[in-house]
């Protein structure tokens, strides 16, 4: 089986404190997998150890092709060229337009042409149905439209996978599932793999996929 996502006997820390301990998981191409937990368990600091925020210091990892234990900071572009990121508080620049938010991404992770990158910009503001608000400040934004924005920009690069840390905590149940849908439908149409942090059972039960529980600094997978 082709995993997209990888660890195995993975001590994952934050700065010099262990947070979760032997961790052992596995997300597969085109799977929707959940993380739930308690906030402070330690499931944003997992997330980040996949996104190569936080090195992976013991253990095994292997992400998009690239061993975590052994990646190079040149390399870190390259595995997020592979990987799409989606916060709960967007981490979208406010003062920018949302074309520069966008652009700003493909430039990030070595786009050169300005004409390829337009008509991606364009390609992935169409499928959140965003594209008249391409010249709109983020600010200006609701919060469900700077989440579809970050969608849009988690799926600029066509990514193997999407890591999501709470992605709907802030917003309502209706938006919630039209940002569900979006994700699902992007990970059919492209093959790509998700694993969202969340604490939103109604997400899980209305959306099913593999769960992994984080709790006592253990992930443990459930039925």
């Amino acid at each position: 089986m082709e995993y997209v996502a990888h660890l195995q006997n993975a001590n994952i820390y934050q700065k010099n404190t262990q947070v979760l301990e032997d961790v052992h998981l596995s997300v597969s191409r085109a799977e929707f997998v959940y993380l739930i937990g308690k906030t402070g368990d330690g499931k944003s600091s997992l997330l980040k150890t996949l996104w190569a925020e936080l090195p992976l210091l013991e253990g095994t990892g292997k992400v998009a092709g690239f061993d975590l234990a052994r990646l190079t900071r040149k390399e870190i572009p390259l595995l997020r060229r592979k990987i799409g990121m989606v916060f709960q508080d967007f981490h979208l620049f406010k003062d920018w337009t949302v074309e520069s938010n966008l652009r700003f991404v493909l430039e990030a992770t070595g786009w050169k042409n300005g004409d390829k990158m337009n008509q991606r910009i364009h390609e992935v503001l169409s499928k959140v149905d965003l594209m008249h608000k391409l010249k709109e400040k983020a600010y200006k934004l609701s919060g469900g439209e700077q989440q579809r924005v970050v969608i849009s920009r988690a799926m600029l690069n066509k990514p193997s996978l999407i890591l999501a840390d709470e992605p709907t905590g802030n917003l309502d149940p209706d938006t919630s599932d039209q940002i569900l849908y979006l994700l699902r439908d992007f990970a059919i149409e492209h093959d790509t793999a998700v694993f969202m942090a969340t604490h939103d059972y109604r997400i899980i039960e209305k959306f099913p996929g593999r769960v992994y529980q984080v709790a006592n600094g253990r992930v443990e997978e459930i039925d």
